[in-house]
């Protein structure tokens, strides 16, 4: 994947960030993920007074893309509130590999840096769905 098309993600990330419903812990999320068909899907983190009603910005956007017919995703990048980089939780993993089997998960911190990571690499050995 170029750079542009990864700037191209960061950025659709920072913007539904902006849509965050995360009055309980101020901790704002917004992620973008790349089809394989072209697609850009975006989702941010909605959280709720029951807190295991929460879902992640990584969740929403892939839930939004799987709605529409996508089934394989290329990238996906992450941005927070936080100065740090964000990685996805581990329930966000399981499901980042239930639909990306080695693309990239793309985190810019608050300075601007970029980290680029692969799903194989933060969920080694994932649950598949060949295994059932």
């Amino acid at each position: 994947m170029n750079d542009e098309m990864r700037r191209k993600l960061i950025e659709a990330a920072k913007e539904v960030m902006k849509n965050s419903y995360s009055p309980y812990s101020n901790f704002k999320v917004g992620s973008a993920l790349l089809t394989e068909s072209g697609k850009i899907y975006t989702g941010c983190n909605v959280e709720n007074a029951s807190y295991g009603a929460t879902n992640c910005a990584e969740r929403t956007a892939i839930f939004k893309a799987v709605s529409e017919g996508e089934r394989k995703i290329k990238a996906i990048a992450i941005v927070s509130s936080s100065n740090e980089y964000t990685y996805p939780c581990g329930i966000c993993r399981q499901v980042i590999a239930e639909f990306m089997l080695d693309g990239e998960v793309i985190l810019e911190n608050k300075e601007g840096n970029i980290l680029i990571e692969n799903i194989n690499d933060i969920l080694p050995n994932a649950f598949r769905g060949e295994m059932l």
